[in-house]
């Protein structure tokens, strides 16, 4: 064997050690960023301990997850967009995020955001006095007579599925039909 052969046996083998170390390194790296990463999926902290500050972050109707994510995260409310993203992917609130504004505290995890964000609208005063048929009746508003029963015999008569009756037909009787058609 000659000295040149000896030499690029030893260089083969330190490219061959070093390549090997520096997978290794990189191999190690990744898996603990992996690890936080999916640490910090379901045990992410809030921003801030105590009471922290209130946001406002408005959501328009065609913002993405992501889009929302980083305006959190611009806004000073969470950490990580790309981590926003998974939590609501796995969460329970999973496509269920409704647009407007919403007061979010620097204090709240995650998940609290995205119950909140994804919690049905309250109804106003005016909704909750629309009837079924989305009229508001005289009788909830207190602008007219609660019984308007024309019947024969004039006596109040209810339907059997508790509303009153409202009906004013001259053939109507106590059994509670409206008299619409005479039935």
């Amino acid at each position: 064997m000659n000295i040149k052969e000896v030499v690029g046996s030893i260089v083969e083998t330190i490219i061959k050690v070093a390549v090997l170390l520096f997978l290794i390194s990189f191999v190690y790296d990744a898996a603990i960023k992996a690890y936080d990463f999916g640490y910090r999926v379901f045990a992410e902290e809030a921003v801030t301990t105590g009471e922290g500050r209130i946001i406002s972050i408005s959501v328009e109707p065609d913002d993405s997850v992501l889009d929302i994510g980083k305006n959190l995260e611009e806004k000073g409310l969470i950490r990580d967009a790309n981590l926003f993203f998974v939590q609501e992917l796995l969460s329970e609130n999973h496509g269920k995020i409704n647009p407007g504004i919403y007061d979010l505290s620097t204090s709240m995890k995650s998940d609290e955001m995205l119950a909140i964000m994804a919690a049905k609208p309250e109804e106003t005063e005016e909704d909750s006095n629309k009837t079924a048929s989305g009229r508001t009746s005289d009788a909830e508003t207190g602008d007219g007579p609660e019984d308007t029963n024309d019947s024969a015999d004039g006596e109040d008569s209810e339907n059997g599925d508790g509303s009153e009756d409202t009906g004013n037909g001259a053939d109507g009787d106590d059994a509670g039909d409206t008299g619409a058609d005479g039935e």
